[in-house]
């Protein structure tokens, strides 16, 4: 072979060598573009999420919306009864498996069903509670007054009050009217004495009430299903005699708003409802909150099934941001200090520390009691 022809040859090589390595990279700067691609698309991917009512407002107000699509964590949320979360967890989890990336029901109560069930699926689950609410009666100041004069309550603050609920919930099974009680000229009515309830069938406020008066009558945590039986069964007048009830807490709420004293002298409610109403309009000089002794303080829980859902719940814990518009719409955070600074402006009176605190019971029995009230209801 001649020398030029070695050339040639080498040559040759050379440029086929060149032009395999220019393609390898070429190949791989489109690899990685297209990693790239596909790690940016998953970034946006709205997360899916079922949220309880209490929390709507919050993820439909546009600076949340902004500071989840700024930090790369959109969502698309749908509304869905707390106690209806758990029958949705899919096993595989997540949207691309069909069911969603997170929770966020009203109380540890729904919470815990859906861990349960999550755990029944297999899946890894975080939780946490980023905001908060205590049970509260939204009542009058002559009512308070009615219940101080019958020792039934007491005054805890500048126009807030704390209600013994052995006390009076074993008045109200008792059947005492208004007009029996002492000092009871201001509201000299034969109507019952009962608090204000939505329909413990529909609802977690409702079934906080319960375990609240179950818990006055037993004297203790409510923990076993044959107590559970025998002490809703006595409760469940509490909620027959009550009448029509509303389905979600915002109708038992409304009412006190709108139609007043004779129709609601005591509607049991989350705290924030009357906190994101004076935040918003002008409260009436006689509104006042009775906090019950003891109260259950009831977490907003989110239960993150995904990776990115983890995500996202470490973002609602930590950004100030987030957790004071939180505060904008009622719901209590880690700092107390920001609830009351923007609360006392308002002229409704708040309680900063609520001591008197009582846990729910467990879903099972929480379930045993509600099913109980649910038949008393009906017959």
């Amino acid at each position: 072979m001649s020398k030029l022809s070695k050339i040639a040859i080498t040559l040759a090589l050379l440029v086929g060598f060149g032009a395999a390595l220019f393609f390898s990279l070429r190949g791989q700067k489109a690899d990685v573009s297209q990693q790239r691609e596909a790690a940016a698309a998953a970034s946006t991917t709205a997360l899916s999420g079922l949220i309880a009512l209490d929390v709507e407002p919050y993820f439909k107000d546009e600076r949340v919306r902004k500071i989840l699509a700024d930090k790369r964590l959109p969502v698309n949320v749908t509304r869905v009864g707390s106690r209806d979360m758990a029958a949705k967890v899919v096993a595989g989890g997540g949207s691309g498996a069909g069911s969603p990336d997170f929770f966020f029901p009203s109380g540890v109560v729904a919470a815990n069903q859906i861990v349960d069930a999550a755990r029944k699926a297999n899946l890894a689950v975080a939780q946490s509670s980023p905001f908060h609410s205590p049970m509260v009666m939204a009542s009058w100041a002559p009512i308070a007054q009615v219940l101080v004069a019958n020792g039934l309550a007491k005054p805890l603050g500048d126009k807030t009050y704390g209600v013994d609920m052995v006390k009076l919930t074993a008045l109200m099974l008792a059947k005492k009217r208004w007009k029996d009680l002492q000092g009871a000229a201001a509201y000299d009515v034969s109507r019952s004495v009962l608090v204000s309830t939505t329909d413990v069938r529909r609802s977690n406020s409702a079934a906080m009430y319960l375990a609240l008066t179950s818990h006055a009558v037993h004297g203790d945590l409510v923990t076993d299903r044959t107590t559970a039986q025998a002490v809703a069964a006595r409760v469940a007048e509490l909620f027959k005699r009550q009448g029509y009830q509303e389905n979600y807490v915002n109708g038992n709420f409304d009412d006190y708003v709108s139609i007043g004293i004779g129709k609601t002298p005591l509607a049991f409610i989350y705290e924030y409802q009357m906190v994101q109403f004076a935040l918003a309009k002008k409260v009436q000089p006689d509104m006042v909150l009775i906090y019950p002794q003891p109260t259950i303080v009831n977490k907003v829980v989110f239960v993150a099934v995904s990776e990115r859902a983890k995500a996202l719940a470490d973002l609602f814990a930590s950004n100030a941001e987030l957790q004071r518009i939180a505060v904008e719409y009622g719901f209590r955070i880690a700092d107390s200090s920001v609830f009351m600074q923007a609360v006392k402006p308002t002229g409704l009176a708040v309680e900063e520390r609520i001591t008197q605190v009582i846990d729910p019971p467990s879903f099972e029995v929480m379930a045993q009691m509600i099913d109980v009230v649910s038949r008393e209801m009906t017959q």
